[in-house]
């Protein structure tokens, strides 16, 4: 995917550094869980999470509803660090500042063309099990996740190494298909879906809460969907087909499969691979939000 230089105002800089496991509604241990439930591309923290759900009866939700008694805690400003300093530490780091500034650019468009106001969201970097986030302390094993309470997505690129290697999606538009999704939860912030959700979920049975919270991680993959399609200029050949590979890779079906050796659809959080890919799909054939509806009939 071609994506042009990133904007040198974006939100973005390093995680603050934080120790051990915070505190909270869920207790010491749990309550370090909560990113890991709610990261939207976790691979190793998802496994164990699918694994605890299948082995134990575990109910993640309750750990994403109880988060609302964790502290917000915004990362630290950068310093004198500019943004340039902190994308150019790296490759990896420069191509995740071009993915993110440009899904900025694309959603500021949309609001404006809807007459919504648009708010950008943060991105911070960060490397091991130590960063602080509004939802806790940031872990790699649980991949790059979004954090609503301080509206920022948390990012270790070396999850993007275990995304090509460990599951196969491999290319360019597999890694920004990750900024984007993680960039869909933040409208979803933005449009009050998330918090609709959380609401629903606190009155909802396991199988229930698990379902709402499908249809949104489903959403976020089509508005991943509708960006890549008002960028549809940019793609390249092959493009489409690494998204459709990762969205296959981290379906909730075939994350239990390799995890437990068998799929209990009642547990599903984030959807199956076939929901994934279908929902990506719909959002780049449509490039319409409003196509989105994932609340609506079956998904």
């Amino acid at each position: 995917m071609r994506l042009d230089d990133y904007d040198n105002d974006i939100n973005v800089g390093e995680a603050q550094p934080g120790g051990g496991f915070g505190g909270g509604g869920g207790g010491g241990l749990l309550f370090g869980l909560l990113p890991l439930i709610g990261s939207r591309f976790g691979c190793g923290g998802i496994i164990v999470v699918l694994i605890i759900l299948a082995v134990l009866g575990m109910n993640p939700l309750g750990l994403l509803t109880g988060g609302g008694n964790a502290p917000v805690t915004r990362s630290a400003d950068s310093g004198q660090q500019s943004a340039r300093q902190i994308c150019e530490a790296s490759p990896e780091r420069r191509e995740a500042c071009q993915a993110f500034s440009n899904a900025d650019n694309t959603w500021e468009k949309i609001f404006a063309d809807s007459g919504q106001r648009f708010e950008a969201p943060g991105l911070r970097f960060f490397v091991g099990n130590s960063a602080q986030s509004g939802c806790g302390v940031a872990q790699s094993a649980v991949g790059p996740f979004y954090c609503p309470p301080d509206r920022t997505i948390y990012l270790d690129t070396r999850f993007f190494d275990e995304l090509a290697n460990r599951f196969g999606a491999k290319g360019d538009f597999a890694r920004n298909y990750v900024i984007a999704h993680e960039f869909g939860h933040h409208i979803q912030t933005l449009l009050g879906t998330s918090d609709k959700v959380r609401q629903a979920q606190q009155a909802a049975g396991e199988a229930e809460g698990n379902a709402l919270s499908v249809r949104l991680e489903l959403q976020a993959d089509c508005y991943a969907g509708v960006w890549a399609a008002k960028n549809r200029d940019r793609l390249e050949p092959g493009d489409v087909e690494e998204g459709m590979t990762a969205a296959r890779a981290i379906g909730d079906d075939t994350l239990q499969r390799e995890a437990t050796g068998r799929v209990v659809p009642d547990s599903f959080t984030h959807g199956s691979s076939e929901q994934r890919m279908r929902w990506l799909r719909r959002g780049m054939e449509t490039g319409d939000p409003a196509q989105c509806d994932t609340f609506s009939g079956a998904i």
